[in-house]
């Protein structure tokens, strides 16, 4: 019976000509989720229900740091659709009787090129490297406009409609109108300043131009049902990024996209979001200090770089340690709610098996018989980790990248000794 235990034995886990056991998976135990430098959210929550103020907790999380109150009328261009083939904009659902205009004049001007009602849909695609563009109305026969390298959408409702000459920069309007822009990427809702569509590279570049605190309003990173100071910090740290972020991007024709590369940017859908997309419109006008001034996170007389993320281990990150740059305002903060069960039931404490086959590969080995930390933070995150297999080959990942490609939530983890 021994003889045929360890046979058994044998067959399931390989064992190396050195001896040494392949096991078939490693155990992480961790805590927190993103990057962790800057300012923590599930931390800026933990502070308002604290009864912080949002300018406390900005300067919490960026020390050093003034919230100043500056302009907020500069115009940003959201990329919402990075190079797509065709799209379709047409009013949303509900706003059926507005009025919809498109132009081809490069400097953003109408001339009337098409002037549609709320039932017009119009579509474009991409056509030796320029746009075409057709509107279509129920009923009537299809309106082609040739080809061009850029069309601009207009609408009622907006202060770009009729002349967006000097009205960009203008007061939200009321009442208000909402388009719908649907492309292979999805769709989205937008409520404020025109859309332009750009010829790059022979694909589509949508951008949504709009001011600064018309962008805010579409931010997406914090729940909208969460207290009202860590709205407001979100908003006045949403609104420094954009007031960071104004140079042109060749590739997009933007400032900015409206995914977590820069800011998630929904559009219409956050502040109309069921039940709690007030909480967030009344956050981001509490931090506006008149029609065309809010605050916003200075250093030296500029916007800072700012980063902010779901939670950590108990300390935030230094921007050096995380990606080489020092900034004075983007260092080590503790952060005893990031730990707190209650506060973040997720990622407080977390555990992930990561498989055997999974790990080989992303170490580019042919198995791996020890998985260790070779190198951490001073808030005792993990920076290198180091692989070796059976043969005694050894590779080493920054944790950047091995966290991407094992999909952990963060780089405050440990690794459970094996014990096959």
């Amino acid at each position: 019976m021994k003889r045929l235990f360890l046979v058994i034995l044998f067959t399931l886990i390989p064992a190396t000509a050195f001896g040494a056991t392949i096991p078939p998976h490693f155990v992480l135990t961790g805590s927190g989720f993103g990057h962790g430098v800057g300012m923590s959210q599930i931390g800026a929550e933990g502070q308002a229900m604290e009864g912080q103020t949002a300018q406390y907790i900005v300067n919490y999380w960026f020390p050093g740091t003034q919230v100043l109150s500056v302009p907020d009328t500069q115009l940003i261009r959201v990329n919402i659709a990075h190079q797509v083939s065709s799209a379709s904009i047409a009013m949303a659902s509900g706003f059926t009787r507005s009025n919809i205009d498109l132009s081809n004049n490069p400097d953003g001007s109408l001339n009337n090129g098409g002037l549609g009602d709320g039932s017009s849909i119009f579509k474009f695609s991409i056509v030796n490297k320029k746009i075409t563009a057709a509107m279509y109305n129920k009923g009537s026969p299809t309106q082609i406009f040739p080809s061009q390298p850029l069309w601009n959408i207009y609408w009622s409702g907006t202060t770009a409609f009729p002349s967006p000459a000097g009205g960009l920069t203008g007061p939200k309007p009321l009442p208000f109108s909402v388009v719908k822009v649907t492309t292979s990427v999805g769709s989205i809702q937008l409520r404020y300043g025109q859309i332009q569509l750009n010829a790059v590279g022979g694909k589509i570049e949508i951008n949504a131009v709009m001011t600064i605190d018309q962008y805010v309003l579409g931010i997406s990173e914090m729940s909208s049902s969460w207290l009202p100071a860590a709205l407001q910090a979100q908003a006045i740290a949403s609104r420094t990024y954009g007031l960071a972020h104004l140079t042109l991007r060749s590739a997009c024709v933007c400032n900015v996209y409206n995914t977590k590369y820069d800011q998630a940017y929904i559009g219409y859908a956050k502040e109309s979001e069921p039940g709690v997309g007030q909480n967030w419109v009344s956050a981001v006008t509490s931090t506006e200090t008149d029609a065309t001034d809010a605050q916003a996170i200075y250093y030296l007389g500029k916007p800072i770089s700012v980063y902010f993320f779901s939670s950590d281990g108990g300390q935030t990150q230094s921007s050096a340690d995380v990606w080489g740059t020092a900034f004075p305002y983007l260092t080590n903060v503790q952060d005893p709610w990031s730990l707190d069960i209650f506060l973040n039931p997720q990622y407080a404490h977390w555990q992930r098996v990561l498989i055997q086959k999974d790990v080989a590969t992303v170490f580019n080995l042919p198995d791996v018989v020890s998985l260790t930390i070779t190198s951490r933070t001073i808030t005792n995150s993990a920076t290198v980790i180091t692989a070796t297999s059976s043969s005694g080959a050894i590779a080493q990942l920054s944790v950047g990248d091995f966290k991407t490609k094992l999909k952990l939530p963060a780089s405050w983890f440990e690794i459970a000794p094996n014990t096959f």
